[in-house]
C-alpha cells in the first residue's frame, strides 16, 4: 500500500513538473511590507513572505515589539511547558515572536506562538536564499493537524540577514518595533474586485478537501450578495495536468485521465484498486466548470455556489453517489439547462481537446503579477494570489481590501470586519456638529477626510479644517445668521445661493455673524409724516396717525378713514347709477323694437297688399291671351 501511494505521488509530481516546465511557468512568493521604526540602526522597510496559513491583515497594519525567546528558539515546543508567555501587558505593544526556521513545520511554530500569547510570528530563515512561501504540511505528514485551521495570527518569513540583525539589537538591550503592513499586499484599483478560486470536486482528500467545501458553504451567501450587486466578478477554476505520451497506456494514466491523457486528476483515495478514480474527479471538475459557463451565459453566475454546495451534500463519495445521475438531479433542481451542460462536457473518452479544460490548463500558467497556480486550493484576488486561511472572515477581509478606498460595499464596513475610525474624535476631520455634517468617511482601510455631498449640495475644502458648500438653508441655515424672537424666525439665508447671506428687511450686518435691528424711528427712515407717531419693534416698526387717520406704509403718509355719511353717499351714488343704467337699457330696447317693426313692414309691403294699401302689379308680370 505504501509503495502505491509513493508511486502515485511521484507520478503526480512528474506530471505537474512536465506540465509547468513545458509552459515556462513560475511560482511567485506573495509578500508584504515590514517596516522597522526602532532602533535607528535598523530603521527602514524590508520584504517578508506571507505564510499560507493564519489570517494576514489584508488592507491593514499591525504594530508590535519583537521578542526572541531565550529557550525554545525554534518554537517547536509549547511555550507554556517552559513557563514563557508573550501576552502583552495593558498599554504596551503586542508581541511579535521571532523564531528560527527548522526542526518542525511552520504551522506548528505559529500554533505554539499563538498559544503563548503572540500577536504575530516572524520566522527567520536559516540560510541566505530567496524568500519562500511557508505552506501547510502535505496531507498525511502530520498525525494531528486539526490545529492548522485554528491558527489566527499572521505569519511572515524574513531573511537570515534581517533575522540576525534583529537578534543582535535585542541582545544589546534595544527595543525593536515593527510595523507589518498589508495595505498594498493586494491591488485595489477600482470599485470592482475580480477573484478566482482554484479548486476541485474531490471530497476524499482529507482535511484540505473538507476545509475547501466548508469554505464554499460558509462563503456562499456573501459571494452571491457581492456578485448580484455587481461588486465582484467571480470565476472558478480547476487544476488538471496531462499524461506524458510515454505513460498513456499505463494503469495510472488510464484511471486518472480523460480524453486520452489530456486532462488528469489524482486518485481520491490514492489507491487504484478501490473507490473512485481520478478520471471520475476530472469529469466532475469539467461538469462544474461547464455549469459555471452555462450559468454565466444566462446572467446568473452565482448559481455555481448553489450547485457545488448541493452536489457536496447530495452526492458525496462516501455514500457512493458521486455520479453523473446525481449531478443531473442537482442541475435540474436549480433550473439550469442540462443539455447545454452535456454539450459542453462532450465525450470524455474521445481523443480530442475539450475547449473548457484546455482553457483551464492555459490559465494555470501565471501572467503579469500572478504566478503559476500550484497550491490547491488557491484564491486569486485582483490577479494576486491570496495567502492565509481559507475561511469566510479572512477571505472577505482580503476581498474588501481589493476595493478602491470609499467604494467598498456595506458588508465590508460592519463592526466585525473593520473599526470605524470616524467614531473617535470624528477621525480628525471637519465636522459641523449643529447639523451633524462631517467630512469623515469610514473605509475598510481606515478613513478619509473628504468634504461631503448632502442632498446634492457639494461641499468643498480640505476636509480636515474646513468644508464650504453652496448655500442650502436646510443645513445649518446655510452658514448664515438667524435668530428667533416672539415666536418668529428671522434669517439671513436665501435659497438662491447667489444672494449669499443677506440680512432680512429691518436688519443690517454681514448676514453671517450678525444682523442688527434697524431703529427706523431714530434714524427717521420711516413714519415721518406730520400726523404720525413712530414706535420701533424688532425687525420692523409701528406707525400710528392722529385724528383717526390710517397710516399707509407704502406712501409713508396718513390717509382719512371712511365715515358713515361718506358710506351713505357712496351707496346713493351706486343706486343712482343702477337706476340710470336700467332706464337707459329699457329705452334702448324700446327704440330697437320700433326700428325692427318698421323695417319688417316695409319688406312685406313689396310682396302683398296690406289692409290700408292698394294692390300694385308690376308691368313685367302681366300676361295677355291671344
Amino acid at each position: 500500500m505504501m509503495n502505491i501511494k509513493w508511486n502515485l505521488l511521484l507520478l503526480f509530481v512528474l506530471f505537474l513538473f512536465l506540465f509547468l516546465d513545458c509552459c515556462f511557468g513560475r511560482f511567485l512568493v506573495e509578500k508584504n511590507s515590514l517596516r522597522i521604526t526602532s532602533p535607528k540602526s535598523l530603521k527602514g522597510t524590508y520584504e517578508c513572505a506571507i505564510g499560507n496559513f493564519g489570517v494576514p491583515q489584508y488592507g491593514g497594519t499591525l504594530v508590535g515589539s519583537v521578542v526572541y525567546p531565550n529557550v525554545n528558539k525554534k518554537g517547536c515546543n509549547n511555550f507554556t511547558d517552559v513557563n514563557t508567555s508573550f501576552q502583552s501587558k495593558p498599554g504596551s505593544f503586542p508581541t511579535f515572536l521571532l523564531v528560527d526556521r527548522g526542526d518542525c513545520y511552520f504551522t506548528l511554530k505559529a500554533w505554539n506562538a499563538q498559544n503563548g500569547g503572540a500577536a504575530a510570528i516572524l520566522v527567520a530563515d536559516d540560510k541566505e536564499e530567496t524568500l519562500i512561501t511557508m505552506d501547510t504540511p502535505e496531507e498525511g505528514h502530520v498525525v494531528n493537524d486539526d490545529y492548522i485551521e485554528k491558527i489566527n495570527i499572521p505569519s511572515a518569513l524574513i531573511s537570515k540577514t534581517l533575522g540576525d540583525r534583529i537578534k543582535e539589537a535585542l541582545s544589546n538591550g534595544e527595543i525593536v518595533h515593527i510595523n507589518l503592513d498589508w495595505r498594498e499586499a493586494l491591488p485595489h484599483p477600482d470599485d470592482r474586485v475580480e477573484y478566482e478560486l482554484w479548486t476541485n470536486s474531490n471530497d476524499e482528500c482529507g482535511p484540505k478537501c473538507d476545509n475547501q467545501i466548508n469554505f464554499v458553504k460558509s462563503f456562499k451567501g456573501a459571494a452571491q450578495q457581492l456578485e448580484k450587486k455587481g461588486f465582484t466578478q467571480f470565476t472558478p477554476h480547476y487544476i488538471t495536468w496531462f499524461c506524458p505520451k510515454e505513460f498513456l497506456l499505463s494503469k495510472q494514466c488510464k484511471s486518472q485521465c480523460i480524453n486520452h491523457g489530456r486532462y488528469c486528476a489524482p486518485d481520491p483515495e490514492q489507491d487504484f484498486n478501490k473507490g473512485y478514480d481520478g478520471k471520475d474527479v476530472a469529469v466532475q471538475n469539467l461538469r462544474q466548470a461547464c455549469f459555471f459557463k452555462v450559468a454565466n451565459e444566462s446572467g446568473k453566475p452565482w448559481q455555481w455556489w448553489d450547485y457545488v454546495t448541493d452536489f457536496s451534500i447530495r452526492c458525496p463519495m462516501k455514500e457512493k453517489k458521486y455520479t453523473e445521475e446525481c449531478s443531473d438531479q442537482v442541475i435540474k433542481s436549480l433550473g439550469v439547462d442540462l443539455k447545454k451542460i452535456k454539450d459542453c462536457v462532450g465525450d470524455p473518452l474521445a481523443d480530442v481537446d475539450n475547449p473548457v479544460l484546455k482553457a483551464e490548463q492555459d490559465a494555470q500558467i501565471g501572467k503579469d503579477s500572478r504566478g503559476d497556480v500550484t497550491i490547491l486550493p488557491t484564491l486569486v484576488i485582483n490577479n494576486r494570489q491570496y495567502r492565509g486561511k481559507l475561511s469566510r472572515p479572512a477571505v472577505l477581509k482580503a476581498i474588501c481590501s481589493g476595493f478602491q478606498e470609499t467604494t467598498e460595499p456595506s458588508i465590508c464596513l460592519t463592526p466585525d470586519m473593520e473599526t470605524n475610525e470616524c467614531l473617535e474624535n470624528n477621525g480628525g476631520c471637519w465636522q459641523e456638529k449643529s447639523s451633524n455634517i462631517t467630512a469623515c468617511r469610514d473605509t475598510f482601510r481606515g478613513r478619509v477626510c473628504e468634504c461631503p455631498i448632502v442632498k446634492n449640495v457639494k461641499f468643498v475644502g480640505d476636509g480636515y479644517t474646513h468644508c464650504e458648500g453652496t448655500l442650502s438653508c436646510e443645513f445649518n441655515n446655510g452658514g448664515c445668521w438667524k435668530v428667533s424672537q416672539g415666536g418668529k424666525l428671522y434669517s439671513a439665508c436665501h435659497d438662491d445661493y447667489r444672494k449669499g447671506c443677506e440680512c432680512p428687511s429691518g436688519f443690517r450686518g454681514d448676514g453671517v455673524l450678525s444682523c442688527e435691528d434697524i431703529d427706523e424711528c431714530k434714524e427717521k427712515s420711516a413714519c415721518q409724516c406730520p400726523d404720525c407717531k413712530c414706535k420701533n419693534t424688532f425687525g420692523s416698526y409701528e406707525c400710528k396717525c392722529n385724528s383717526g387717520l390710517l397710516y399707509s406704509r407704502e406712501n409713508d403718509t396718513c390717509i382719512g378713514k371712511y365715515t358713515s355719511s361718506s358710506v351713505a353717499s357712496i351707496w346713493m351714488i351706486i343706486v343712482i347709477l343702477v337706476v340710470t343704467l336700467s332706464g337707459g337699457y329699457a329705452f334702448y330696447k324700446y327704440r330697437i323694437q320700433r326700428y325692427m317693426d318698421t323695417e319688417i313692414r316695409a319688406i312685406m309691403a313689396q310682396y302683398m297688399p296690406l289692409d290700408n294699401q292698394p294692390l300694385i302689379i308690376p308691368n313685367n308680370q302681366v300676361h295677355h291671351d291671344i
